[in-house]
C-alpha cells in the first residue's frame, strides 16, 4: 500500500528536512497566510500519513475518436459507474447512449421536447435519467434505449439529479430533481409519482446532492444551502454565508456513491445486497471517522466547506478566486478538492481547507474538472476550447489537448481509467485515451 506524509499539511516528497526548510521559507515570507508557522527539526513533530491508490491511472495523451452525431451543443456527458458506456445530452433535445470500447453510438433516446441538460446513471448502472428544459425528467433503460417512464411537475427547467446511494437502497428506486422553479423534488422511480417535495427557497435551486448520512442537500441563487431528511423530507437546517448565489455543490464522497460497488478490480457482484455491503464498505473508506464533507461555490468568489450533517456553521472559508467559482470537485479519495472559476484559474485545497497550488494555463473560463480514480490527476475543460490534464503531485500542467473546434461545456474520466470523453459547442464527441 503507497502513502503519501504530510507535516503541517505540506505533503513531504524527498527529505524530511528539504520539507521543513520549505515550511520555514514559506512562513518567513511576507506574503504567507496569517497563521503560518515555522517548524524547529529540534522538536516533536506530528507527521500525517494518508493512504494512496494501489493502482495507477495512464494520462489521456491523444484523442482516439471524435464522434458525430448530436446537432447541437453537447452539454453533458456521463460515464456509467463502470466505465463501459458513456451518455451524453445535448440542444438537440436527445440523450445519446455510446458503447466506450468500440467508441460508437448504440443508442439516441428520443423524448424530451426541448434541451437536455443533465444526465445521470443509477448507481447499479441499470437505469438513466435524463433533465431537459421542457420541466420533466425521462427514464431510460440503457440497454435498449426505451423510455421507461416521464416524471412531471416541475414547473421550470430541471437543473441538476442524483440517485439515492447504493449502499442505502441496492434497488436505486428513488431520485431527487432540482429545478429553477426554486423546489426540489423526490420520485419513485418505479411507480413513477413524486413522493415528496422540498420547498423552501425562494430562488432557483442549482444544484441537488443526494449524501450517504441520509440527507439530501440543494443549493440555490437565495444564497443558502438546505439539509433535508431523505425519508420524509423534513428540513433539517439552512446553511447561511455565501453572498451570492450558489453555484455549484460536492461531497467528499461523491465518486464513490456515484459508483457503487464498481471499483478498479471491476468486480461483478451476484446478489443486490453483495453490491450494497460493497458499496458500504468503499463509502465508509472515504468517509473516515468523521461525517461527510461538503463544498460549496458561489458568485461571491468563494468556496465554503461544511459538515452538514452535524453544524450549520462552515468549518472554513476558501478565498482567493477573482470571479465566480463554476466548479468544485473532490478528489476519489476525499482528500483533495478542485475548484475552478471564471477566473480561468483552478485552485487545489486540502480536505482541511488548506490552500495547495493555482493552476494556470487555460485562457478562458474553466468550465468543468472530471479528476482520475487514482486522485493522481484531473482534467479540465474550458471556454478556450482545449482540455488540461494537470498532476497533483508536481503541480504543474502534465497534458496539453486541443482538439475541439468550440467551447468544451462538459468533460468526464471513466471510472475504470481507460478514457476521458468531452463534449463541445462544436457538437462533437470526443474520447481521449493514453
Amino acid at each position: 500500500m503507497p502513502y503519501s506524509f504530510f507535516l503541517n499539511e505540506e505533503e513531504i516528497e524527498a527529505t524530511l528536512s528539504a520539507t521543513i526548510s520549505k515550511i520555514n521559507s514559506s512562513a518567513t515570507n511576507s506574503s504567507a497566510p496569517s497563521g503560518s508557522e515555522s517548524v524547529s527539526d529540534e522538536a516533536v513533530l506530528k507527521i500525517i500519513y494518508q493512504p494512496q491508490a494501489v493502482f495507477r491511472v495512464r494520462t489521456v495523451t491523444r484523442c482516439a475518436s471524435s464522434l458525430p452525431g448530436h446537432t447541437e451543443a453537447i452539454l453533458c456527458a456521463s460515464f456509467s459507474p463502470d466505465g463501459l458506456r458513456l451518455a451524453t445530452a445535448s440542444g438537440d433535445t436527445s440523450v445519446r447512449l455510446w458503447d466506450t470500447n468500440t467508441e460508437t453510438p448504440y443508442q439516441e433516446c428520443r423524448g424530451h421536447s426541448n434541451w437536455a441538460l443533465c444526465v445521470k446513471w443509477s448507481p447499479d448502472g441499470k437505469r438513466l435519467a435524463s433533465g431537459s428544459m421542457d420541466k420533466t425528467v425521462r427514464l431510460w433503460d440503457p440497454e435498449s434505449g426505451e423510455l421507461l417512464g416521464t416524471l412531471n411537475g416541475h414547473k421550470q427547467f430541471i437543473t441538476s439529479l442524483d440517485w439515492e446511494p447504493l449502499h442505502v437502497d441496492p434497488s436505486c428506486r428513488r431520485l431527487v430533481t432540482a429545478s429553477k422553479d426554486g423546489t426540489a423534488r423526490v420520485w419513485d422511480v418505479t411507480r413513477r409519482v413524486c413522493l415528496f417535495t422540498l420547498s423552501s427557497h425562494t430562488m432557483s435551486v442549482t444544484c441537488v446532492k443526494w449524501g450517504g448520512e441520509g440527507y439530501i442537500y440543494t443549493a440555490s441563487q437565495d444564497r443558502t444551502i438546505k439539509v433535508w431528511n431523505a425519508t420524509d423530507g423534513a428540513i433539517v437546517r439552512t446553511l447561511t454565508g455565501h453572498g451570492h448565489w450558489v453555484n455549484t455543490m460536492a461531497l467528499n464522497t461523491d465518486y464513490v456513491l456515484r459508483t457503487g460497488s464498481y471499483d478498479h478490480t471491476g468486480k461483478e457482484y451476484d446478489t443486490p445486497e453483495e453490491a450494497q455491503a460493497r458499496a458500504l464498505e468503499r463509502w465508509l473508506e472515504v468517509k473516515g471517522k468523521g461525517p461527510e464533507i461538503l463544498a460549496t461555490g458561489s458568485d461571491d468568489f468563494t468556496v465554503y466547506l461544511w459538515q452538514p450533517s452535524k453544524d450549520k456553521k462552515p468549518l472554513e472559508r476558501l478565498t482567493g478566486h477573482a470571479r465566480l467559482i463554476n466548479v468544485v470537485s473532490w478528489s476519489p479519495d476525499g482528500h483533495l478538492l478542485a475548484s475552478a472559476s471564471f477566473d480561468k484559474n483552478i485552485k487545489l485545497w486540502s480536505d482541511r481547507g488548506k490552500f495547495i497550488a493555482t493552476f494556470r494555463g487555460h485562457v478562458g473560463e474553466v468550465y468543468q474538472i472530471a479528476w482520475s480514480s487514482d486522485s493522481r490527476l484531473f482534467v479540465s475543460g474550458s471556454k478556450d476550447s482545449t482540455l488540461k490534464v494537470w498532476d497533483v503531485s508536481s503541480k504543474k500542467l502534465r497534458e496539453d489537448l486541443p482538439g475541439h473546434a468550440d467551447e468544451v461545456y462538459t468533460v468526464d474520466w471513466s471510472p475504470d481509467g481507460q478514457r476521458v470523453a468531452s463534449g463541445s459547442k462544436d457538437r462533437l464527441l470526443k474520447v481521449w485515451r493514453n
